[in-house]
C-alpha cells in the first residue's frame, strides 16, 4: 500500500471514528440528558476507549455538537469556486447552501436528532453559537481574497459575521418549525445580498 492510500485510508477510520463518537453522543443525550451521560458512556457506545475519545473531543459537549475541522476549508473552496460573475454575498450564499446540501444528504437524521438536543440543553445552544468561530475565520479568508481585499478589512468581516448569523438565525428556526433548512438559510442569505453590493475594487484584485 502506497503512503498516499494509506494516509487516506487513516483519514477514512477518523472520519469514522468521530462520527460514531458524535453519534453515540447524540443518542444517549437525548435518551438519557446531558446531565446522566459520561465521556465513558460515549466512548463505550462507540466501541473506543476514553483516551481515543479525547482525541477528537473536548468533552462530551463537543462529541454532542460534533464540529467538522474540515468544515471551514471546504466553506473556503466553495466561496472561491463560485462563478466570478456573482457578487461576494450571493458566492458566499451558495457555498453556504451547498455545504448544508451536502451535510444533510450526507446526515439528515442525525442532524434532525442534534437540535432537538440542543434545544432541549441550552447549554449547547450557546456552545453551538458560539463554536463557529474558527469556520467563520476561513469564510471571511474565502471572501477576502474573492474581492481583493485583506482578511482584516471591514467587509469581508461583515459579510462573513453576516453570514454567521443568518446560519445561526436559520438552525434555530429550523429547529423549531418543519420548514427545510435549505430554505430558511436562503431566506437569511437573500436578506443579507439584498443590502451587501459588492465593495468597490480599489484594493486591488
Amino acid at each position: 500500500m502506497t503512503t498516499q492510500a494509506a494516509e487516506g485510508l487513516r483519514d477514512r477510520k477518523k472520519r469514522q471514528t468521530r462520527r460514531a463518537l458524535g453519534r453515540a453522543a447524540v443518542r444517549l443525550v437525548a435518551e438519557h440528558g446531558l446531565d446522566h451521560v459520561t465521556v465513558e458512556d460515549i466512548s463505550a457506545a462507540a466501541d473506543v476507549s476514553p483516551r481515543t475519545f479525547f482525541n477528537y473531543f473536548a468533552g462530551k459537549e463537543d462529541a454532542v455538537l460534533g464540529p467538522d475541522p474540515d468544515a471551514g476549508p471546504r466553506v473556503r473552496a466553495r466561496v472561491l469556486a463560485q462563478p466570478a460573475d456573482l457578487s461576494a454575498a450571493a458566492a458566499v450564499r451558495e457555498a453556504l447552501l451547498a455545504e448544508v446540501a451536502a451535510e444533510l444528504a450526507d446526515d439528515r437524521e442525525l442532524w434532525l436528532q442534534r437540535m432537538r438536543v440542543v434545544q432541549q440543553h441550552p447549554v449547547l445552544l450557546a456552545r453551538l453559537f458560539f463554536g463557529g468561530e474558527a469556520l467563520e475565520r476561513d469564510l471571511v479568508a474565502g471572501i477576502a481574497e474573492r474581492v481583493g481585499l485583506p482578511a482584516d478589512d471591514t467587509y469581508p468581516l461583515l459579510l462573513g459575521a453576516a453570514a454567521g448569523a443568518a446560519f445561526r438565525v436559520a438552525v434555530a428556526r429550523w429547529s423549531s418549525t418543519d420548514a427545510p433548512l435549505h430554505d430558511l438559510l436562503a431566506e437569511t442569505l437573500d436578506l443579507i445580498a439584498a443590502g451587501l453590493a459588492d465593495p468597490p475594487r480599489s484594493h486591488g484584485g
